[in-house]
This record gives structure tokens, C-alpha cells and sequence, in this order.
């Protein structure tokens, strides 16, 4: 996803980074966005929920607007990523993964929760949804229908669909072309 090997490994053996990575993407290309909790982690001496919850805000903002910042818009995805961790918190006990495991909830169900989150909308928790399918082999019963056409097989739409290089090329392809039929509509 991040196309940077600890960047990755990061993303890949914590949910609360790839979640904070999810939540960075948006209006800045997904690789950095996907860059931004190995950002945080660097400058933290670790990645850690309950660290960043608990941050002072205006030191928090600093450490994220540094440069290179997390994000083009580093304090407000600051203040995000924040509210995301202490939501976390409140609701989940701190665990990321409860999200789509407490209850054996189904594919409707781990949509529903993941729109619950602060800076997440529908599409973001379809496409999450989707990458927790596809590359988490996270499949609560009918998580392809509830991800929509994120769940497709094979589709080259968003980061669930980003392994490598080349995909990550074709998904930017997919979005160049959509953005093109849309202007022409």
C-alpha cells in the first residue's frame, strides 16, 4: 500500500495503523497517505493508540504537520486521527480489530460500525471493508455485498485492491478513467 517496506510491515501487523492509514486517504495519493502511521511511529518511538489518544492536542498537531507532515491538511488529519484512537477507546476497548470481530458480526454489520468511525463515510468504509477481505482475509459473511463493487474480485478500484506497483498503477489508472467519465458527464 505505502510502497516503502517498514511503511508496509507497519500497516501490516498493526489494525490501528492500517485504519489511521484508511483515514489519511483522502485528497492525497494513497501511498503517502499510507505513509503517514510509520510517520507518526518515527516520531512517537512506536505507534500506539493509547499514546496518541492521550497526546496533547497542539503537540500532536506539531508532530503530524512536521515535515514530511502525515498529510497535505497535517493538523486537521492530526485532530482526526485523535478522535479515531480515542473512539477506539471508548467504544472498542482499544482494539481495532473488535471492530469486525466482537459479536461474529456479518458483513453489514462491520460496514455499519466501520461508518461509526470519526473521518470515515460510506464509501471509505466500503473500501475498508473491501482491504479487510482482500487482504486481511477478514470475510464475515456477506462483506463482498456489504463492500459493494470494492468487493468485486479481480477489480482494480481502491487501496483494498493496491499489492504491489503494477496495481497500484492500474487502480491509479481506474481512477484517472472514472474522473474522466465524470467531468464528461
Amino acid at each position: 500500500m505505502a510502497q516503502e517496506p517498514e511503511a508496509d510491515e507497519l500497516l501490516s501487523s498493526d489494525d490501528f495503523a492500517l485504519l489511521v492509514g484508511m483515514l489519511l486517504d483522502q485528497q492525497y495519493p494513497m501511498e503517502h497517505a499510507f505513509r503517514g502511521p510509520r510517520k507518526l511511529a518515527d516520531r512517537m518511538g512506536g505507534f500506539d493508540l493509547v499514546r496518541i489518544a492521550q497526546a496533547d492536542p497542539t503537540e500532536f498537531e506539531e508532530l503530524a504537520a512536521t515535515p514530511p507532515a502525515i498529510h497535505r491538511y497535517g493538523r486537521s488529519m492530526a485532530r482526526r486521527t485523535q478522535a479515531l484512537a480515542q473512539y477506539l477507546l471508548d467504544n472498542y476497548q482499544g482494539e481495532p480489530a473488535n471492530i469486525w470481530t466482537s459479536g461474529e458480526p456479518d458483513g453489514k454489520e462491520v460496514l455499519r460500525r466501520l461508518q461509526d468511525l470519526p473521518g470515515f463515510g460510506a464509501q471509505k468504509a466500503k473500501i475498508f471493508l473491501a482491504l479487510l477481505g482482500k487482504q486481511r482475509d477478514v470475510r464475515p459473511d456477506g462483506w463482498r455485498v456489504a463492500a459493494g463493487s470494492y468487493g468485486d474480485e479481480g477489480s482494480r478500484r481502491s487501496v483494498a485492491d493496491v499489492v504491489d506497483a503494477e496495481s497500484l498503477s492500474e487502480v491509479r489508472e481506474f481512477k484517472k478513467k472514472a474522473k474522466a467519465e465524470a467531468k464528461s458527464s
